[in-house]
């Protein structure tokens, strides 16, 4: 004997219906980005992590509670231009994934870098430009610009 299908079918939805702390020292960071700023944590010895850990990555030591404003300028250690942006790029126009050490820090950052290609360099300066409106989001710091 069979049993007609659509008497197996039971709709359900799965939804996540918890939020997500991002927690005291990315969530400062983040409120950070909203206001305008850059900031990093100080470890136990003395570095600057940016974006901030909580745990000091070599010893997996707590950070310090001290956040320290950095930037807005920095070195370009590293970088790769993509040249046709996906859909899942951050930006819709061709740009750079970089390793941005920003003054102040004792670790570069990945960003972008939204200047042509032809103005960057392995040690170019670069300025921080964030969005016209932010919310504390990553995306709050829109890129950086090559200064000349």
């Amino acid at each position: 004997m069979s049993l007609p299908t659509d008497d197996l079918v039971s709709p359900f939805t799965l939804e996540y219906t918890y939020k997500r702390s991002t927690g005291p020292v990315i969530g400062r960071f983040l409120a950070g980005l909203r206001d305008g700023q850059l900031l990093g944590v100080r470890t136990l010895t003395g570095d600057v992590l940016v974006p901030p850990t909580e745990y000091e990555p070599t010893t997996g030591d707590a950070v310090t509670d001290e956040f320290v404003e950095v930037g807005p300028e920095g070195t370009v250690s590293t970088w790769t231009w993509i040249s046709n942006p996906g859909p899942k790029d951050p930006v819709s126009v061709p740009f750079a994934w970089a390793m941005v050490h920003l003054d102040g820090a004792s670790t570069p950052m990945l960003h972008v870098v939204l200047s042509p290609e032809a103005s960057l360099k392995t040690g170019a300066r670069v300025r921080a430009k964030f969005a016209e409106t932010r919310v504390g989001h990553i995306r709050d710091l829109a890129g950086f610009e090559v200064v000349t």
